[in-house]
């Protein structure tokens, strides 16, 4: 059961270009006490380069199918992601998430020690004789994401009476975990496209938390996203988040709820496809494989001791993933029927 109602929530907007740091940290810490979403403007990345990301992202999304197909993803979770592929929230989920996407994650090539690990690696790439200036595009956007991710970082360190620069190390985000995803929802209109529907257990994207440290997300501007503040109560109430032209809207992942003994809290969210496709850039930011996440100094007292164990962020993210994306042996099975005389 849930609220169906369509309201709207109120988030509030913290201005990265804003002198007034003290004003930054309040209005911050108040999100992340009260629904862990907030916008964020003035970041940096100008409004005709993130039109040219979208419109770079509509360019792979509206090829055929079998070209997309020849970069589906990895073992690395490098590329192409079908309809379907992922469940957020198999409970209540008749099907997958009616989106496709694309994850790229740091470039590291196959010779470097480093890309033995999870989520580093070589990214698949289409063609530049299919997409020209397609890789260049992302990867400078990859580039300058990482940038708004740490300033708010920085921000986020104060709000929970850290150093500045806490996340800043090198086992953080000096060597983070950073992944682009480029998602495509599909119009219901279209022969696969499914108009969501809760009571049937239809969704864009399904009910979750993100797993990391936090997600930045760019949207265009067709209505879709919704949160639920109370993940708790019964019935859940869920309000839209509403599009807002040149900001990211930002989330805490499970990771930073973990980290700051609940007091922050990571928020269930949701997408629904109400007709009109509809597209958006997410960019998740973890720190390194072998950072230790263990409750913050300033987030314990002997009546608040740790909530939970230590654990490295390789370990937890690479199960988190492999919970929620169907098994690439799938795809080859498939293939391989379709292959038989």
């Amino acid at each position: 059961m849930e609220n169906r109602g369509q309201s709207f929530s109120v988030l509030n907007c913290i201005d990265l270009s804003s002198p007034d740091i003290h004003k930054s940290v309040s209005l911050l810490k108040q999100a992340c006490l009260d629904s862990g979403f907030f916008y964020v403007i003035n970041h940096g990345i100008s409004q005709e380069f993130m039109d040219e990301v979208f419109a770079q992202s509509k360019m792979f999304f509206t090829l055929p199918l079998s070209e997309k197909m020849k970069h589906l993803r990895n073992e690395k979770h490098r590329g192409y992601t079908p309809v379907l592929d992922e469940v957020l929230d198999p409970e209540n989920q008749v099907n997958g998430d009616y989106k496709e996407g694309y994850y790229i994650g740091v470039e590291v090539p196959e010779n470097d020690p480093k890309s033995e690990k999870p989520f580093y690696g070589p990214n698949v790439w289409p063609t530049a004789d299919r997409l020209p200036g397609w890789r260049q595009t992302m990867e400078k956007f990859h580039q300058e994401a990482l940038e708004v991710a740490k300033a708010v970082a920085r921000i986020i360190a104060l709000a929970l009476d850290l150093e500045r620069d806490f996340f800043d190390k090198p086992e953080m985000l000096g060597e983070p975990i950073a992944t682009l995803r480029l998602l495509h929802y599909e119009g219901g209109n279209q022969i696969e496209g499914q108009i969501s529907d809760p009571l049937k257990g239809i969704y864009g994207a399904g009910a979750h938390s993100d797993y990391g440290l936090i997600t930045l997300l760019a949207t265009d501007d067709v209505l879709g996203l919704q949160i639920c503040k109370d993940k708790d109560a019964r019935p859940q109430t869920w309000e839209y988040v509403a599009p807002l032209k040149g900001a990211f809207i930002v989330n805490l992942g499970d990771m930073l709820e973990r980290w700051s003994n609940c007091i922050f809290k990571s928020t269930l969210h949701r997408v629904l496809v109400h007709g009109p496709e509809r597209y958006s850039i997410a960019y998740f930011v973890e720190p390194s494989h072998d950072c230790l996440v263990e409750c913050l100094p300033t987030c314990k007292s002997d009546k608040n001791p740790p909530k939970f164990p230590p654990v490295k962020c390789g370990t937890y993210l690479t199960q988190r993933y492999k919970d929620t994306h169907a098994d690439l042996n799938l795809y080859t099975e498939h293939q391989a029927r379709k292959n038989l005389p």
